[in-house]
């Protein structure tokens, strides 16, 4: 309290120079009405500013989420656009067939998103982490894809997190073709470059030009077809005289792997139940 009543004592004739200049200014501008509107004016001015600097602080802190939106619509249009080409070559196939009883290629798969919590790109075998597990539904070789292509399959699953094997392991084989050929063969990672990968078992008669896409074949219940995986860039001597191993360039950039889908085929239990039936 003592030292209160020394600031008003030692700054007291400011204290009333500011007091007096306070309700000069109010007199000032709600009497005059060029005053108040210039006052108005400003006030105006210093708001928006304060406002303009408040909605880019909070739509920085937003962008997180602004992004998982739109991976899930960018998905949403990629599984649609794949669903309509897959049409397309149904009516190109069979033209006599009612359109009412053709069904999408991917009707049969689902999808979930996730975010890559570790990524490993620089081991002989990699994985990733997602933050998804099974009380979220994922499950064992689910297979998982960016918005640029394949990234690996889920052989892990804890309850809230899962890890899978990525591409970029030896151990992962991807059946892969040539966009709008039916010659395919088996992706593999050489254990180099996270950027290449290998095409192998591809017929050497068949000519093949740089830049081709590269798609999954669909002859596995983990991907559907023609899922992007990349392009081709050269290609080398196989391990018999009659194949050859294209050099592709995936289109996956591993070191940046963010946002992710894992797929789930709902018709996998099936499938599998039909293809380890023993019974000829």
């Amino acid at each position: 309290m003592r030292n209160l009543i020394y600031f008003i004592i030692k700054y007291f004739s400011w204290l009333v120079f500011i007091f007096f200049i306070s309700i000069s200014c109010a007199l000032l501008f709600q009497n005059n009405s060029y005053q108040h509107h210039v006052y108005l004016t400003s006030a105006n001015s210093v708001t928006s500013f304060i406002y303009r600097g408040v909605s880019n602080i909070t739509s920085y802190f937003h962008l997180k989420d602004i992004n998982n939106d739109l991976q899930s619509r960018n998905a949403l249009l990629e599984m649609e656009i794949v669903n309509l080409k897959s049409e397309i070559k149904e009516y190109q196939l069979n033209t006599s067939i009612d359109s009412s009883t053709i069904q999408p290629a991917l009707a049969g798969f689902e999808f979930k998103m996730a975010e890559v919590i570790n990524n490993s790109i620089s081991k002989p075998y990699n994985y990733i982490t997602i933050n998804k597990g099974s009380i979220d539904g994922i499950e064992p070789e689910m297979g998982i894809v960016d918005q640029n292509g394949v990234i690996g399959v889920v052989n892990v699953v804890g309850k809230h997190s899962s890890r899978a094997i990525s591409l970029l392991n030896p151990n992962f084989r991807l059946s892969c073709k040539v966009k709008n050929k039916d010659f395919f063969g088996s992706l593999v990672w050489d254990g180099y470059d996270p950027n290449i990968a290998s095409l192998e078992e591809m017929p050497r008669h068949i000519k093949f030009k740089k830049g081709d896409t590269i798609v999954t074949s669909g002859y596995s219940a983990v991907f559907p077809p023609d899922l992007i995986v990349g392009t081709i860039i050269g290609s080398k001597k196989g391990n018999n005289d009659n194949f050859i191993a294209l050099d592709i360039k995936l289109s996956t950039d591993f070191t940046q792997l963010s946002t992710v889908r894992v797929l789930k085929n709902k018709d996998k239990e099936e499938l599998d139940i039909i293809e380890n039936d023993k019974n000829e």
